[in-house]
């Protein structure tokens, strides 16, 4: 039976739809200012959906092909299907489609903001705020929208139609599918990303070494043949790039929260789907509470503090949140659960959200500092510009590398807080609930390019000073707030990517990640090598499209006559043009690792090695991300400080002067770190755990093919059996042959903390078995108990039901095995082996 509940999550999503549409249609209403800024902003557009078309073009032919193999993998486990191929399609163009829109509402709004800024700060404010805000809310809709009607369509084909077992091998085929999904989004999100980071990067250095320190002039001065291309980039990786990456982060997290969900017997009042639907719910309320939050965010003169405003609004989201998510928790859950042996109540769930709502933010925090103007890791950039550009850069790596600290002891705390409160699942809803506000946390990211490209093009207009003064105030929060966000993701990926691990383990049938193991150790070596390699090719990237555009820009100077005194309009295409195919050429190599290393290693040594694999990537791909994200963003401040004058040992300096010089060059170090490379990381190693829990199902160990379901009943066994006392004779049901009655030699208990069963190791009597059979049978069989309930033949009895592993040599053979125990004796044993 379908329960009406689930027709909510999709329901939120097309209400934010609505919501963004009416917000679309407010921006495209306001004025574009007069005909040169409006043909300035079509540059800018016109250069924008090149650079989507001709991406587009080389994505949909990777599509096609991961399409085909996804049909043909889905036919080789009973686990998945060839309808994964059709959910990774569909993920791949809701995230297209999701850097789309961003892309569009940003290169409409930011001519608008330069007019708005015209008759005020605060108009101005509201005009790109509700720009950003129409990507944000449009990319939590469309992953709301599509997690939740695909998981309506999957459930009922793979669960409901055939009377399946929510918490069987039929809800595991509905959320490998689904998998799919966050596959395809997760898939274009690394590509937009490191191909929308490479053109902005390639631009802005062309457009700040050549404009900036070799012609004198500002790098949106309209001279400056990169200045269309660098705003072009601020659209295609800040923008269309990040609403990619945060579509395929919220989905991503989602579904690995469900697929834990999905080991919980919940005996609810929702046929025992509860807790993996919850994430998808807790996602819906987070883009609801984010939109309202949206209208707190405004200021009433030129005087108001616009990173005030932002704050208010994102608190506000983030505390109405939390307190639906409560009531949302308490109506949905069951009180008592367990995952894996670890039992919680609901009231524990609810504490993960909100611990996860806290990393989030003091994440946010935590980045705000480390990258704000006026804070002490950003001044001390500053002063050490007065000594030359090597010490520039040494503040700045530094800087880079102490902002690793804080965040990593805030995550750290979080996974084990979160885990104690709730086991994996609790790690998993954590991360849910940081995402929650994610319609919040990208539009006020997505504000800052647009805040930029206002700016830009106030400058390319030459307006009057005022007009530029009051979009260089947006444009200093917005770059911020563009560090906060990545901080931000980057924080969700670590939370995302120990869910997603949980969810692989699970899938592959493995409890545990030896690193004593020679192999296991080797790959986890070579995942903490990946990120370092993923960064070389990104950055080396960047600078070989940095290079073609430095000489194009050095040619235009010195071929075009007149550029300088404003009689010669500067080629602003070829610029463009530059930058959009180094971005598509670059974005392979960095791309391809993420994909074909987890399946090369999975298949060739197996999932233990993958486990080990990721384990590496994630640890690494979390500290390069911080690293880079946060020195980035402190040079970029730094360098921005100077435009305010800054007092270094008694002197005061501007632009132009030695000491800007040298935060130029640090900024220009910095740019592919916190807008390439940087904000990439997270999209590599979640994408890297995707394309693991996808391959799972096939190359899992062998019995967990045929291993029945673990988990119909919550109810824990608190006694624990004596090796001494009596035990009866197992009846061994082997199919085709008939059931068999053989000896118990021992039985030995290990037992947990709490007094709830661990293990049973039951030794049979071997030549009394092949006697009986006339095969060759193991000599111990290993006897997992995965649940406890109360018998309902004889309310002083308990049953167990789960699973065993037969052992023959090295080969586990899969079994089923209910047994019924009073806490001193087994009375009855019963062992199929599966066929």
């Amino acid at each position: 039976m379908m329960h009406s509940i689930l027709y909510l999550v999709p329901l939120m999503g097309a209400l934010g739809l609505i919501a963004m549409f009416v917000k679309s249609s407010w921006v495209e209403k306001q004025d574009a200012g007069e005909q040169k800024m409006r043909d300035l902003a079509g540059y800018i557009a016109s250069g924008a959906m090149a650079f989507l078309k001709a991406e587009w073009k080389i994505l949909g032919y990777f599509a096609a092909i991961a399409m085909l193999l996804l049909a043909w993998l889905g036919t080789q486990t009973h686990n998945s299907s060839p309808v994964i191929a059709i959910a990774f399609i569909i993920g791949a163009v809701f995230s297209a489609t999701a850097g789309y829109i961003g892309m569009r509402i940003a290169t409409k709004a930011n001519v608008r903001t330069t007019q708005a800024a015209r008759s005020g700060l605060a108009k101005a404010l509201k005009v790109s705020f509700t720009g950003g805000s129409v990507m944000g809310i449009g990319v939590a809709s469309l992953a709301v929208l599509g997690l939740g009607g695909l998981f309506i369509v999957f459930y009922y084909m793979y669960v409901v139609s055939v009377g399946g077992n929510v918490n069987g091998d039929e809800m595991a085929t509905a959320l490998e599918v689904l998998a799919g999904f966050s596959l395809g989004a997760e898939s274009i999100a690394l590509f937009a990303r490191v191909g929308g980071g490479i053109y902005t990067k390639a631009a802005d250095v062309g457009a700040d070494l050549v404009g900036k320190v070799e012609a004198g002039i500002p790098e949106d001065d309209v001279r400056n043949p990169a200045t269309i291309a660098d705003n072009v980039g601020d659209n295609v990786g800040d923008v269309a790039g990040m609403g990619a990456d945060l579509f395929g982060s919220y989905v991503a997290t989602i579904l690995a929260t469900m697929v834990l969900g999905r080991e919980i017997a919940s005996n609810d009042s929702f046929g025992g789907i509860a807790p993996v639907i919850l994430p998808m719910i807790l996602a819906g309320l987070g883009l609801i509470f984010s939109i309202v939050g949206m209208q707190l965010v405004r200021i009433s003169d030129d005087k108001g503090n616009v990173q005030k405003a932002l704050n208010l609004g994102n608190w506000g989201s983030i505390v109405l949140t939390a307190i639906a998510s409560y009531f949302a928790v308490m109506y949905i859950l069951p009180e008592n659960m367990e995952i894996r042996g670890y039992a919680f109540t609901n009231i524990q769930v609810f504490y993960s959200i909100i611990l996860g709502l806290i990393v989030g933010a003091l994440m946010s925090i935590i980045t705000e500092y480390y990258t704000s103007m006026g804070k002490r890791p950003v001044n001390s950039i500053v002063k050490q510009s007065a000594t030359g550009h090597a010490t520039n850069i040494i503040g700045g790596l530094s800087v880079g590398m102490e902002s690793t600290v804080l965040p990593i002891i805030v995550l750290a705390a979080g996974i084990y807080g979160s885990y104690q409160l709730a086991g994996l699942y609790g790690v998993g809803i954590a991360a849910a609930g940081m995402m929650a506000t994610t319609a919040m946390q990208l539009a006020i990211d997505a504000f800052g390019p647009i805040a930029d490209n206002a700016g830009g093009i106030a400058e390319m207009s030459q307006l009057p000073e005022e007009v530029r003064h009051r979009t260089d105030i947006l444009d200093a929060v917005g770059n911020t707030t563009a560090a906060t966000g990545k901080g931000f993701a980057i924080a969700s990926a670590a939370l995302t990517s120990l869910a997603l691990f949980a969810a692989f383990v699970g899938v592959a049938g493995i409890d545990a990640i030896n690193i004593y193991k020679a192999d296991v150790l080797a790959g986890l070596f070579i995942g903490g090598m990946i990120p370092f390699i993923f960064s070389s090719l990104a950055i080396a990237a960047v600078g070989r499209a940095a290079m073609d555009m430095v000489n194009e820009v050095r040619r235009q100077f010195r071929e075009i006559p007149g550029i300088m005194e404003y009689k010669a309009r500067p080629e602003y295409e070829r610029c463009v043009e530059i930058s959009t195919k180094a971005s598509i050429r670059e974005m392979i190599a960095p791309g391809a690792i993420a994909l074909v290393v987890p399946v090369i290693i999975g298949y060739a040594f197996g999932p233990e090695v993958l486990g080990g694999m990721l384990a590496g990537v994630t640890v690494s791909g979390v500290l390069m991300g911080m690293f880079q994200s946060n020195a980035g963003g402190a040079w970029d401040n730094a360098k921005k400080s100077f435009e305010k004058g800054v007092e270094i040992n008694g002197q005061v300096y501007y632009k132009k002067s030695e000491p800007h010089k040298a935060s130029v060059t640090g900024d220009t170090v910095g740019d592919p770190f916190k807008d390439t490379s940087g904000p990439s990381m997270n999209i590599l190693i979640k994408l890297m755990s995707i394309v693991s829990l996808v391959i799972a199902p096939h190359i899992a160990v062998k019995d967990q093919h045929q291993a029945p379901d673990l988990t119909e009943s919550a109810v824990r066994m608190e006694a624990t059996m004596p090796a001494e006392q009596p035990h009866p004779d197992v009846i061994l049901n082997i199919p085709n042959l008939g059931s068999f009655a053989i000896p118990v030699r021992n039985a030995i208990i290990e037992q947990n903390e709490d007094g709830t069963l661990r293990k049973v190791d039951i030794y049979l009597d071997r030549e009394v078995i092949e006697s009986a059979t006339s095969i060759q049978t193991p000599s111990k069989v290993i006897f997992v108990s995965s649940v406890i309930m109360r018998s309902a033949e004889d309310p002083n009895l308990s049953d167990m039901k789960g699973f065993i592993s037969l052992y023959k040599d090295k080969d586990p053979v899969a079994a089923r095995v209910t047994a019924r125990y009073d806490g001193a004796i087994l009375h009855e044993v019963q062992i199929t082996v599966a066929q």
